[in-house]
């Protein structure tokens, strides 16, 4: 098998192309910025409603009538007042009796 000097250099090239790879080139230029689209328009608040009719107030209701006292009941009749008793006779007084002995004083401490 004679092969070219050339064309081993260039299959050997090719089969190290794959192993090696070389640093990636710079970023191109950013691209512009798109318009920002037309804002829509706000539709309109509807109107405040009608305030609702105040409700009338109910009649007061009559007071009841007033009842009747009763009778007073009448007072008892006042009892008798008892008779009096009779006074007790008196008892007679005792008779004094004689003085017997001496009597001795003694003064006090």
């Amino acid at each position: 098998m004679n092969y070219s000097k050339p064309f081993v250099a260039g299959v050997l090239a090719l089969a190290l192309g794959g192993c090696i790879t070389l640093p990636a080139g710079p970023a191109g230029p950013q691209g512009a910025t798109g318009d920002t689209g037309a804002t829509g328009y706000t539709g309109a608040s509807g109107g405040t409603g009608a305030t609702g009719a105040t409700g009338y107030t109910g009649a007061t209701g009559n007071t009841g009538a007033t009842g009747d006292t009763g009778a007073t009941g009448y007072t008892g009749a006042t009892g008798d007042t008892g008779a009096t008793g009779y006074t007790g006779a008196t008892g007679h007084t005792g008779a004094t009796g004689a003085t017997t002995g001496t009597v001795v004083i003694v003064p006090a401490k």
